[in-house]
């Protein structure tokens, strides 16, 4: 009787080390499972943050280059005309200086 206790005290406590066994490798695999899933969806937040930033880069591009384009245009009759202006004003002082002292 003794050793069949014995024998059920022994059974007992290697199911029990089996289950406990069974229990860390099930809790490995469960956060071993959700490190890749998480891994998964960082990746995927930074490909669309990625996609994200092409666009808004792109779009800023387009504006640039119409602003770029206005400003151009919008100065190059105001340079022409402030050198048609030095010119003439150059033209007056180099004829002022030439009648005052000769």
């Amino acid at each position: 009787m003794a050793s069949e206790a014995v024998n059920k005290i022994l059974t007992a406590e290697k199911q029990s080390a089996e289950k406990t066994v069974q229990a860390r490798q099930t809790a490995e695999n469960i956060i071993t499972e959700a490190e890749r899933y998480s891994a998964i969806a960082v990746q995927k937040k930074i490909s669309q943050a990625i996609s994200e930033m092409e666009k808004i880069r792109s779009d800023y591009a387009k504006r640039l280059e119409a602003h770029s384009g206005q400003s151009d245009s919008r100065y190059a009759g105001k340079s022409a005309e402030i050198r048609l202006n030095a010119e003439k004003n150059m033209e007056k002082a180099v004829t002022t200086v030439i009648e005052e002292f000769f």
